[in-house]
């Protein structure tokens, strides 16, 4: 299962995970998200069950400010080269 911005929670309402989905989805699954994401950062999921990936910076839909360090076609680097070597492991 490939996971785009997942959203983890409503914002500002992280009692309302839904990281059990990811938990309990039975299949390899990467997480790519951003760093910003208002429906959950990072460091907010859960570790074991799956692989996460961030995108420094990047919000909900992984646009990164202007003053980031990395620019906007950095971060689609990032969520592309890691999906194609992703599903290069899928067999």
């Amino acid at each position: 299962m490939l996971a785009l911005s997942f959203p983890l929670h409503p914002p500002g309402r992280p009692e309302k995970s839904r990281a059990g989905e990811l938990l309990g989805a039975g299949v390899p699954t990467l997480v790519v998200q951003g760093g910003n994401d208002p429906f959950g950062k990072p460091a907010e999921f859960p570790e074991g069950g799956f692989e996460l990936v961030e995108v420094p910076y990047g919000d909900h839909g992984f646009a990164v400010p202007k003053q980031a360090e990395i620019g906007q076609d950095e971060a689609l680097e990032i969520i592309t080269g890691r999906v194609v070597e992703w599903t290069r492991t899928l067999r």
